[in-house]
């Protein structure tokens, strides 16, 4: 589980302390990015409390997720259409299903430790 979370820290901390400006036309695909990259931390964390955590996994996952969801964005812009909104839909259905599974499992596993405590 450290690996998710080694990467969530450095990323938030490079975020913070670096002051570079985003240009306008490049906010959809910096948006899918983060949103892709948030899916791929969510996932890794999923698989790490169902305990079939693999770091190869992860990592092309992570590169896999955003070049996808940039190249999703640079093909809709070239052809005129909205096509990042099909990679907004699929990693936020995605996100919102691996944090639901996070938190059932943590419930689970909290529970189990009462259980055992009694």
């Amino acid at each position: 589980m450290w690996l998710p979370l080694l990467f969530l820290i450095i990323g938030l901390a490079l975020g913070f302390l670096s002051d570079i400006q985003i240009p306008d036309a490049y906010s959809n695909y910096l948006s899918i990015a983060v949103l892709a990259a948030f899916d791929t931390l969510f996932g890794g964390i999923r698989a790490q409390l169902e305990k079939n955590f693999d770091d190869i996994v992860f990592i092309t996952g992570f590169f896999f997720n955003v070049s996808l969801a940039a190249i999703l964005a640079f093909i809709g812009v070239q052809l005129g259409v909205d096509l990042y909104l099909a990679a907004v839909f699929a990693f936020g259905i995605r996100l919102f299903q691996n944090l639901a599974i996070i938190r059932r499992l943590i419930i689970d596993q909290k529970l189990l430790i009462k259980i055992r405590k009694k």
